[in-house]
């Protein structure tokens, strides 16, 4: 019991003390003048990178916020250019281009290993990405590089990029994300195939312990609750983790136990005093218009850490390929707890535990906090976006920062992140409210990864334990990844070219 209290003291603490206006001016320079007088011209990877980012924030705008299937986009996207990457590399071994040997020595080129990541992002990402294939085509097409190029010559590195993202493509075919809608009767992509039934509906809970769907504004004056989002992606098959159960989560607090109503409490006690700060890290974290969920968020984060350190290709392709990597999976795990328990929110948990009685929250947009009856709290959330549509326990962004923090952690050997945003706190949630500018600072991966999970509590969306649970999966895949990883490599030296 206690140590829930002591962690959510700790994390606000800690949120009020990060989100400050001036602290991040010192860790900027440190890292600016590590690099004080050198050039640096983005790599071949960091560039795909951005435009597979943008793809990413695309695909939400045409087909709305879905985090579970943009992890698989991306996770497979990076692992094209990473498989074709270590055939010009002499210990690493792909996850899925089998049959293709390195090339020798003298092929080993910047250039061929541009040319061989260029083809299999983009074979990858049209695959992937089918709605956004002119800003894919003619991104390529400015590289000087031939998108009818569909050559699978193993000893070129046209055919190697080729090969990749071909044996990526088919492998993962029928790996159970439904992205074909080959599991669906009416052929719809990502459907439901499992034909999962909430056992509550948007106006009758008759299981409290349970999910339930919530209204949202539909823009027109009326409302509607969206059905669960793929409520089947414990089902897809991990990249690297053994089972989608593997770092399974113990069972949540229910209702009537002394955790989940000292739990509950402390969010309503959080949003009853959330400050300017601590609403610019909510909608940081939330990831607002053109977002492109936690899988790019933490790809973008990477990004941060490239520029910062001025990575080469090589240092890029494998740094993307392993935070996606555990962002996939992370987000394969994480839906395997939640289907597992289904477990509710904290909005309907609120108002059975608070109705008829007079308490401190949000009021809805531009209309500030105040008294209300705790029947008619509701998270700090646009009404387009009440709260997201799949059960609480674990958290997706506590699960994935926990991972892909500990991952680059891992990767760089040191926790050293250094990084900040300015944002106008309410901007995406109250416009019309003004506030004063703050700079959220980052300064190591693993605060990052507190702050990011702790915003979802500030927010209303989770209470601790899917938090807490949710940072410790995340961090137990990183380090299953990391180590598998480690044994991803055979020291080949020349042998395969002779």
């Amino acid at each position: 019991m206690s140590q829930f209290r002591v962690f959510v003291k700790f994390s606000i603490l800690f949120v009020n003390f990060i989100v400050v206006v001036s602290f991040l001016s010192c860790s900027s320079k440190q890292s600016s003048d590590s690099n004080e007088g050198q050039s640096w011209e983005p790599n071949r990877a960091y560039s795909w990178g951005q435009v597979v980012l943008e793809a990413t924030a695309n695909d939400t705008e045409k087909f709305s916020p879905r985090p579970s299937v943009t992890s698989r986009i991306l996770g497979l996207i990076a692992t094209g250019m990473y498989d074709a990457w270590t055939r010009f590399d002499d210990v690493h071994v792909p996850v899925y281009l089998t049959d293709v040997p390195r090339v020798e020595n003298s092929s080993r080129t910047l250039a061929n290993k541009e040319i061989a990541i260029s083809y299999a992002a983009y074979r990858t990402a049209m695959e992937y990405f089918f709605s956004d294939s002119l800003l894919l085509t003619e991104y390529m097409m400015g590289l000087g590089l031939d998108p009818m190029d569909h050559s699978l010559d193993p000893t070129t590195a046209v055919g190697i990029g080729n090969l990749a993202a071909r044996a990526i493509i088919e492998t993962r075919k029928n790996d159970g994300s439904n992205h074909y809608g080959e599991m669906d009767s009416q052929g719809k992509r990502y459907s439901d195939y499992i034909d999962y039934q909430p056992v509550n509906d948007p106006y009758n809970n008759v299981d409290i312990n349970r999910w339930q769907p919530k209204l949202f504004d539909d823009g027109k004056g009326g409302k509607y609750a969206p059905r669960c989002l793929t409520p089947y992606w414990q089902e897809v098959a991990p990249l690297l983790l053994d089972s989608a159960s593997q770092f399974r989560s113990p069972p949540p607090p229910l209702y009537g136990s002394a955790q989940l109503a000292e739990e509950i409490a402390e969010v309503v006690e959080l949003q009853a005093h959330l400050t300017p700060e601590q609403i610019a890290l909510v909608e940081f974290m939330r990831d607002g218009p053109k977002s492109v969920q936690q899988a790019g968020h933490w790809w973008q984060f990477a990004q941060v850490v490239s520029e910062r350190d001025q990575h080469t290709l090589d240092e890029d392709v494998v740094m993307y390929f392993l935070v996606q990597a555990v962002a996939m999976d992370a987000f394969v795990a994480c839906w395997d707890t939640k289907m597992h328990y289904d477990y509710a929110r904290p909005q309907p948990l609120i108002h059975k535990m608070y109705e008829g009685k007079t308490i401190v929250g949000w009021k809805g947009p531009n209309q500030g906090f105040g008294e209300i009856d705790g029947s008619e709290w509701i998270p700090y959330s646009p009404l387009n976006f009440t709260c997201p549509p799949f059960p609480a326990y674990v958290s997706g962004h506590s699960t994935v920062s926990g991972g892909c923090a500990e991952i680059l952690r891992l990767f760089k050997g040191d926790d050293y992140f250094g990084y900040s945003v300015r944002k106008v706190p309410g901007l995406l949630t109250e416009p019309e409210s003004v506030w004063d500018t703050v700079t959220i600072e980052m300064p190591t991966f693993t605060e990052t990864a507190e702050m990011a999970g702790i915003s979802r509590v500030l927010g209303g969306y989770h209470i601790q334990v899917d938090n807490v649970e949710g940072l410790k999966m995340g961090r137990n895949i990183a380090t299953f990844v990391w180590e598998k990883y480690q044994g991803m490599k055979e020291l080949e030296g020349d042998k395969s070219a002779e």
